[in-house]
């Protein structure tokens, strides 16, 4: 079976379930080490999520340059594995992302605290565990 579709490994379930419990932070624990672990490209998936994660982190802290910069770079990573990798479904996440990254460039930096926190999307999986 292909990294790609194999089920996520526990350390990045973790980190999803984190991620959408808001805890970027703690998302960003579990997925680095999940990413430090694998050798294999399916390691950029997981940087991908983490950085979208810390990039909602940065936001909340009134960083709009940390927020899109992360945004971006997350959403480049995540591109090569739409629309789905590991059972989760990255074109979503992708797409919900880029709204965020739109409505955060709109804002400004002198506005990021006006960002609507209920857009921050969540990471879902595909298949039933």
């Amino acid at each position: 079976m292909a990294a790609r579709d194999a089920e996520p490994p526990e350390l990045v379930l973790r980190g999803i379930e984190a991620f959408n419990r808001g805890e970027f932070y703690e998302c960003h624990e579990y997925l680095e080490d999940a990413w430090r672990a694998e050798t294999r490209p399916i390691r950029y998936l997981y940087q991908g999520i983490l950085q979208v994660g810390v990039a909602f982190y940065h936001q909340s802290n009134g960083n709009w340059r940390g927020a899109v910069g992360l945004l971006r770079g997350g959403l480049k990573r995540l591109q090569d594995f739409v629309p789905e990798a590991r059972g989760i479904d990255v074109e979503r996440l992708v797409r919900e992302s880029e709204a965020c990254l739109r409505e955060l460039e709109r804002l400004g930096p002198e506005r990021v605290g006006e960002f609507d926190t209920s857009m921050i999307p969540r990471v879902r999986l595909t298949r039933e565990r």
